[in-house]
């Protein structure tokens, strides 16, 4: 198992059996703050407490010095996790704020545990099967554990991916964020629990004034301490969230997409911009509709199974050159969207379409007809987030029943709201494509923005210092850029295109033939319950349709999986 992964850690791949012979954890090594850092697991020899870790812990020194926890020369964030687990056990982790799946057994307790990070930047799936529990970074390494059918959730129809914690894959389930799994490897009793959560927190009073001295202070404290220290590259758009990375992170190398001929796309003026303001090199690729054709089976082995993501490809060209340099960290930009009403579909449902299209944003409005009621009446704010999430029907009524779940733990507070149902749908497919496919590249991809102090300030924010103009969220983002001394071309804009690409309409048009072709010999096989993914993409699209893309990895997925489904 590995082996299988050893492409996420080519730097060692080791095991190691805990002394009582119960337990045995693999490790991936990627080194990137020290290079003589030693290979994993790790084993503490007082307590026997073994650990295997993937990600970054960003303040692990601050933690160690706190608590007295020595590192020596050569030592990593790893080995403060596994010391403080053995001095502490589980409530460790609310100190540690970085992006994480880690494994530790104890023999102590005869228990191993699994535990994901706030945000779930980082995967972790796990299978019991007869008493053992198997666990990996990737589902494609626990189907070689032991067969596991292709199931086709109902999501996988209405927002082109599995929600919550299923997997297509019969028996495989994914560690939900902020979630501790203890498994008792006598008896195999397995309990879960949440060791983190937005919700409690209490909204903030202060002024604007302060709220946005506050956000600058954390943006300056904790996007710098999320630095490799050593080369890395940034994924610049004209956005603004990628943009205040840049003057905050000054990195060596920054890398855009552009598309030729496809100018509504193409955002390198701005992103040569900004590179030359802070000095750094910009990468211009320029990936065509033949790219993609030859990159779709390597983008669908990387990613497990179908993910609702519009900029995949984009992102895993870039990945591909930025590993081609041999640069072996990316940043990007994820997290204020969701956190400070950045989406046009979060205007639609606080303010309606209207108050969209009256902004002069036209070209959203695709997206805005779909909360149009025939009576001219407004909808239940949880059919409208219904209707701008869902891709294609809703048959179960799933994600239904999800946005409203999480309206209620949202307390009546629709920018909450809002937010907790972006991050039980959307942001899934995004955290999930970033790291997959950067790890298949051997590169670390680390979003600086999800840092804790800074995504529980922003959830507590009032919805007025996150909206201003309708037309332009994160207001309180955007003064801080201001502030920052980012060019208005920068601060200014409105439309949000983030790494966006043709695929849609390539597949309607040099690449129709190939498309068809592709889905079609997928039908011929496909069981009954795949068949209307499939079989949608054998329809015509819009410009903005994703349909036929969501199809066409579908098809691909199942080509690549030979097995039953049920």
């Amino acid at each position: 198992m590995g082996i299988a992964q050893r492409h996420r850690g080519p730097d060692g791949t080791r095991h190691l059996i805990s002394a009582d012979g119960r337990a045995v954890l693999s490790m991936n090594t990627l080194l990137i703050v020290d290079p003589a850092a030693r290979s994993g697991p790790y084993e503490d020899p007082a307590s026997g407490v073994v650990l295997t870790f993937n990600g970054e812990i960003y303040n692990y020194r601050q933690v160690a010095a706190a608590w007295g926890i020595p590192l020596e020369p050569g030592e990593s964030d790893a080995h403060l996790v596994l010391r403080a687990w053995a001095k502490m056990g589980p409530a460790c982790l609310a100190a540690l704020d970085g992006m994480f799946a880690l494994a530790v057994y104890d023999p102590r307790e005869g228990r191993l545990f699994l535990a994901r990070d706030r945000l779930g930047e980082k995967p972790l799936y796990w299978r019991l099967d007869g008493g053992r529990l198997a666990f990996a970074s990737e589902v494609t390494t626990l189907t070689g554990y032991g067969t596991a059918p292709l199931v086709v959730r109902p999501e996988m129809l209405s927002i082109e991916t599995p929600a919550g914690v299923d997997t297509p894959f019969q028996g495989i389930q994914l560690l939900a964020p902020a979630t501790l799994l203890a498994f008792d490897v006598a008896t195999g009793s397995l309990a879960q629990q949440t060791w983190w959560a937005l919700e409690g927190l209490e909204p903030w009073q202060g002024d604007y004034r302060t709220a946005l001295a506050r956000i600058s202070t954390l943006l300056a404290d904790r996007v710098p301490l999320r630095s490799p220290g050593s080369d890395f590259a940034l994924l610049l758009s004209d956005g603004l969230d990628s943009s205040v990375l840049a003057y905050l992170m000054h990195p060596q190398v920054c890398i855009t997409v552009r598309y030729p001929g496809q100018d509504r796309l193409d955002e390198s003026a701005t992103a040569a911009v900004v590179a030359r303001d802070i000095g750094a090199e910009l990468m211009v690729i320029e990936p065509t509709a033949q790219d993609f054709a030859r990159a779709l089976p390597e983008i669908m082995h990387a990613l497990d199974y179908p993910m609702g993501n519009a900029p995949t490809f984009s992102a895993h060209m870039a990945y591909r050159a930025i590993a081609e340099r041999g640069i072996r960290v990316v940043v990007g930009g994820l997290g204020p969207d969701e956190f400070l009403m950045g989406y046009v579909r979060h205007v639609l449902v606080l303010f309606g379409p209207q108050a969209v299209l009256g902004a002069g944003l036209e070209s959203y409005r695709p997206l805005a007809s779909k909360l149009l009621h025939p009576a001219g009446e407004p909808l239940e704010p949880a059919e409208a987030i219904v209707r701008l999430i869902l891709r294609r029907q809703d048959p179960d009524g799933c994600l239904r029943e999800v946005v409203a779940d999480t309206l209620r733990r949202a307390k009546g507070d629709l920018a909450r709201g809002l937010t907790l149902a972006g991050l039980a749908t959307a942001w899934r497919p995004l955290v999930m494509t970033s790291d997959k496919l950067a790890s298949v590249f051997a590169l670390e991809r680390r979003s600086p923005f999800p840092a804790r102090d800074l995504v529980e300030f922003c959830y507590q924010l009032p919805i007025k210092h996150k909206i201003g103009d309708p037309a332009a969220g994160k207001r309180i983002l955007r003064d801080a850029a201001k502030s920052l001394g980012l060019p208005r071309e920068v601060w200014g804009s409105r439309d949000k295109l983030g790494f966006a690409s043709p695929v849609p309409s390539w597949l309607s048009g040099p690449l129709e033939g190939w498309a068809t072709a592709q889905i079609s010999s997928a039908l011929d096989q496909a069981p009954r319950s795949l068949r209307p993914l499939l079989a949608g993409g054998l329809r015509p699209g819009g410009r903005f349709d994703r349909t036929r893309m969501q199809s066409l990895m579908a098809a691909s997925w199942f080509n690549d999986h030979p097995v039953a489904v049920i």
